[in-house]
């Protein structure tokens, strides 16, 4: 391959030398750096290590074959995987090849990259092996949607694979970070195609836990932000937003034609009605353009209707949590009658606990649900702890004055 590409004789070279001297941990780093896609940000002028062998192949597979495959037992196990994933999706970029049987072939070369390895299971243990198997389904579900294919019985058998990697997920202890992101990468993937959005969303929270937002190119970002405030805004029972306002992933929409989900996002944080109404009204073509929201319209707008209630609740001291009907419908901006229906709703989903006085037309909260705060509620917390210091230090004094 050196003299097919001169360019990459300093690398293949490298790769020949450490082969033959047998330094195998060397060789595990140069292969998964010479095959791994350039990071986010890297020099553009970096070489293109990905060639055309001469009879029209992929020199990735090429090199896999003929020298990863000839010492994988001395390999790092991941780093093997690894390395195995960067050659199939070298391949499964060409799956959308101009004919439909070069892209079926290039694809079921990629699946057999993969699957291939994971006969070597015993070899590769648990950990290596769940990032094969979760990069094959990523990869299974990649094609699907590639060549407009729907497979209920595909779509089954990534389930069960996904149910039991969470379980060996769940057993393994001190592996790297690339594991449980390649995990809950293609556990979201699959939940963005199959449903529901609540899925989706706790799936791709756990894909940002592990995988920086700094690895991802701009598109990627900017589709994972978009899909992860659509999953909050229409998921059944996802009421905390402080979970992806904290991460920065949604200030990749900032500037974009979807940074009216931004704010509409930091809206739904505070329970902002009138901040609702006024994007609402101002980006109407873009939710329009969002099916998820058309079709849930009537939730969302409960959901922001509770929000506002729970933010009320919130702000007030806890001695200070007796709410009258009127103040409730000014903050949620509801009619007074609708107000007895959206407490009892509050009630019912565990927002917050209490008691509902229908004839003082009161309600009485005892506990409101824990959440993720943003900098501005987080100030207003301190504040509220500032001014009860002060009180138990006047308390203190008080009691003191009567015990002389």
């Amino acid at each position: 391959m050196a003299e097919v590409h001169p360019d990459l004789s300093t690398e293949y070279n490298q790769i020949s030398d450490l082969f033959s001297r047998k330094l195998w941990h060397q060789l595990t780093v140069a292969l998964l750096e010479f095959v791994s896609p350039p990071e986010v940000g890297a020099d553009p002028a970096k070489k293109v290590t990905l060639r055309a062998t001469p009879d029209g192949g992929n020199s990735y597979l090429a090199l896999f074959d003929r020298v990863v495959l000839a010492c994988d037992s001395k390999l790092n196990p991941l780093s093997l995987a690894q390395i195995a994933s960067a050659v199939a999706s070298s391949l499964a970029e060409n799956a959308s090849a101009p004919t439909v049987t070069d892209a079926e072939k290039d694809g079921l070369a990629a699946r057999a990259v993969l699957e291939n390895l994971l006969e070597k299971r015993s070899k590769l243990g648990p950990a290596a092996s769940l990032f094969v198997e979760s990069k094959l389904v990523l990869l299974g579900l990649k094609m699907m949607q590639q060549q407009g294919k729907t497979d209920k019985a595909q779509y089954q058998s990534f389930k069960e694979t996904l149910a039991n990697g969470a379980k060996v997920l769940e057993e393994l202890e001190g592996e790297s970070a690339v594991v449980p992101s390649a995990f809950y990468e293609a556990s979201s993937g699959y939940r963005k195609i199959v449903g529901p959005p609540e899925a989706f969303y706790t799936e791709a929270l756990m894909y940002l836990n592990y995988t920086p937002v700094e690895s991802m190119t701009e598109e990627e970002r900017y589709i994972l932000a978009t899909d992860l405030s659509l999953a909050a805004l229409t998921g059944d029972k996802v009421f905390n937003f402080g979970e992806v306002v904290a991460t920065p992933i949604l200030g990749c929409l900032n500037g974009t034609p979807n940074e009216w989900l931004m704010e509409m996002m930091h809206c739904f944080t505070k329970g902002d009605v009138v901040k609702f109404h006024s994007i609402t009204e101002a980006s109407a073509a873009g939710i329009q353009s969002q099916p998820a929201l058309v079709s849930r319209a009537v939730l969302v707008k409960e959901k922001i209707t509770l929000l506002a209630l729970v933010n009320m609740i919130f702000e007030r001291p806890s001695n200070e949590r007796t709410l009258g009907f009127d103040e409730i419908a000014d903050r949620t901006k509801l009619s007074k009658n609708e107000v007895e229906m959206a407490v009892m709703r509050a009630l019912s989903l565990g927002l917050i606990k209490g008691s509902m006085d229908q004839v003082d037309e009161t309600l009485s909260v005892s506990w409101v649900m824990p959440r993720v705060l943003d900098q501005s509620q987080l100030k207003g917390l301190s504040e509220r702890f500032g001014e009860w210091a002060v009180k138990v230090s006047k308390t203190r004094d008080y009691m003191g004055e009567k015990t002389e």
